[in-house]
């Protein structure tokens, strides 16, 4: 019987036509679409919460989250001792660096050389035997592409082969390529060691170099971004939302990472340094955290602090105006410099007084507390411009809307940074929105999604305003807090008024039922789904457990950042997805990048737990990306039937 074509039907084969126009091309296509999606699945790794930490975050990277060690000690363990294998690996995750050592102690030798390639070829045809000859090729430098496929396909044991095998490797060296190759090669065992990486928030913030970073994922092959509430700040600062700015720079001075923001961001914090000098004198609770000499020796300590202070005050000042604007937020109890009993040096925080460390507030009128005055408007203009025409965080922020969503869907795997509103029942909270509608769960992450795009895109102020309310927001999925106590942690001594209690999420979370709920109200089925999320540091030395619900729910906060080491007992997690099952690997401290290369120390795993295996190995097709080629194959099959009929020539 002559199938019938729709309209659309016909317009869409006549456009796919075009590129493939004979019969024979469209079989030799779903023949190798067929073939892809008959492959093993490639590797996901998902990690959270960089917090700026770029050196443990490019080791990382480079050891693919210890993959490359382990494959390394499968291929060689029987032919190098375990300090050789750890000099090789780091030659892998540092070539450049690792061949000049090399050359400056004399060791770089003919032979040294085609030891080392053979042993790289070894290596890197074990990790690429999961894709497509074509997909390997596409991961290597022009130069060398031709080349280096000759060496992943042709054995040097094959008999037949053993002397062209040899001879290439011979000539890359006598024409002295071999420092290229050597390169290449270990490009590529990274690049197909890992296919995929997601990033479940917090790149920004408490460590020196979030723009190390952001260059990092920017070269990345494929990368995906689930904003975290300190990334979401820094796209509201990006987008020209002054009480954004003042939050940004309140942490950097805090954390003492001016360095990024000046030298590699541009933005200029002079103005605002001389300002703290002639206004504040300085207070212990506003030095920064983390001590770093050579920034002190340019600015001074007590400068900074007052540079602090006078942020800080800016940044409650307009803190306070958004609250007033938003009355929906439902934040009024934030607004608290006209709770200051000046000449009592008291606040009120609810029903309670609470004496404050320290009553020095120079630039605020206890008559119209919120006004900033003209200095501080003119800083904050100055600043506002500055945010708005750094070249460099325009594009990283750029990056992280064009890679990253509020949350993602994919391969049957649920992420996203903080919490979905929920109630004490476990049912979802609804949450009142700017236009006066209620949402709840997916629906309304889906509305602080759009709002994000609508603030950096459409230059829109509510929206602009709403980043900083997923930033610290009662009900932000961002968040996940009643409150965030950044006044209380800076003015009053009483420890009790800086707790910020939890959203009812965090305990449902160790229910089996409401994770379920959860991941059905996405789609997601609970027998082959997970929910993978960061914020929330696991405290693994109180034996807390990153696995929860029956193994539906993976938190993967193991505190990357150095600040959050004491907390946690590791330094990072890695959820590494295979074709095989998925299991989480803690990591151990990082001692550095020289160390690294020139000791060979590597991150070691504390602890390696595999908590699902695949009853069969899982094959592209049963991924998302398997869906499209499944879709495609078919697209093709209606081309071929539609050539054979005569109803497309």
């Amino acid at each position: 019987m002559k199938r019938e074509y729709t309209a659309d039907q016909i317009k869409i084969l006549q456009l796919l036509s075009k590129e493939f126009p004979s019969i024979s091309k469209v079989g030799a296509e779903i023949v190798n679409l067929n073939a892809i999606s008959n492959l093993p699945k490639g590797t996901e790794h998902f990690m959270s919460d960089l917090h700026g930490e770029s050196e443990a975050f490019e080791h990382i990277l480079n050891n693919c989250s210890g993959v490359v060690r382990e494959k390394v000690r499968d291929i060689f363990a029987g032919s190098m001792s375990e300090q050789e294998q750890r000099e090789f690996c780091t030659l892998i995750y540092y070539p450049a660096e690792k061949i000049e050592e090399y050359r400056l102690r004399g060791e770089n030798t003919v032979e040294w050389y085609s030891k080392t390639l053979y042993h790289l070829v070894d290596v890197a045809r074990s990790v690429a035997s999961k894709y497509t000859r074509s997909k390997v090729r596409k991961a290597l430098p022009d130069a060398y592409r031709n080349v280096v496929d000759e060496l992943l396909h042709t054995s040097g044991e094959e008999h037949d082969k053993q002397a062209y095998y040899t001879h290439i490797i011979s000539t890359i060296i006598e024409v002295g390529e071999a420092n290229g190759f050597i390169e290449a090669l270990c490009h590529l065992i990274k690049r197909m060691a890992v296919d995929c990486l997601h990033v479940v928030g917090d790149i920004y913030d408490r460590g020196p170099h979030a723009d190390r970073i952001m260059e990092m994922l920017c070269a990345h092959h494929r990368v995906d971004v689930q904003w975290g509430n300190h990334d979401i700040v820094w796209m509201g600062a990006a987008a020209g939302s002054e009480v954004c700015i003042a939050t940004v720079l309140n942490f950097a001075l805090q954390y003492n990472t001016l360095a990024m923001v000046e030298n590699a961001y541009g933005i200029s914090l002079r103005d605002l340094i001389e300002y703290g000098q002639e206004t504040y004198r300085g207070s212990t609770w506003f030095l920064p955290r983390n001590p770093d000499d050579a920034y002190y020796v340019k600015n001074r300590m007590d400068n900074l602090s007052r540079a602090h202070e006078a942020i800080a005050i800016i940044m409650f000042k307009l803190e306070g105006q958004l609250i007033t604007r938003h009355p929906e937020y439902g934040m009024n109890d934030r607004m608290l410099l006209d709770k200051i009993d000046y000449e009592n040096k008291t606040v009120r925080l609810g029903d309670a007084v609470y004496a404050l460390n320290e009553c020095n507030f120079p630039t605020v009128d206890p008559s119209d507390p919120y006004k900033l005055t003209e200095a501080e408007s003119e800083i904050m203009r100055t600043l506002r411009k500055a945010f708005r025409h750094s070249v460099l965080l325009q594009k990283h922020v750029r990056f992280l809307y064009e890679h990253g969503s509020l949350y993602k869907v994919f391969n049957k795997n649920l992420l996203f940074h903080g919490c979905i509103p929920m109630k004490e029942d476990g049912s979802f909270d609804f949450v009142r929105t700017g236009t006066g509608g209620m949402l709840s769960g997916r629906g309304y992450m889906d509305y602080c999604d759009k709002m994000a795009r609508r603030a950096f895109y459409e230059n829109d102020a509510d929206a602009r305003d709403f980043m900083y309310y997923l930033w610290c927001g009662r009900q932000s999925p961002l968040f996940g807090r009643a409150r965030m106590t950044t006044f209380e942690r800076y003015f009053i001594s009483d420890r009790e008024t800086w707790r910020e209690p939890k959203n009812p999420y965090y305990t449902m979370i160790e229910d089996y039922e409401s994770v379920c709920r959860i991941l059905h109200e996405f789609g997601l089925n609970e027998s082959e789904s997970h929910m993978i999320n960061g914020h929330v540091p696991v405290r693994v030395g109180a034996g807390e457990s990153p696995i929860k619900a029956n193994g539906r729910y993976v938190l993967i906060d193991g505190g990357f950042c150095k600040a959050y080491h004491d907390t946690t007992g590791i330094a990072g997690y890695t959820l590494i997805f295979s074709s095989k099952g998925l299991r989480l690997v803690a990591h151990g401290s990082f001692e550095g990048r020289v160390a690294a290369i020139r000791e060979n120390k590597d991150i070691l795993a504390t602890t390696d737990v595999v908590f699902e295996m695949m009853s069969r190995r899982m094959l592209v097709r049963d991924t998302d990306d398997g869906k499209h080629i499944l879709e495609r194959m078919e697209d093709l099959g209606l081309l071929l039937e539609a050539y054979r009929s005569g109803v497309i020539q």
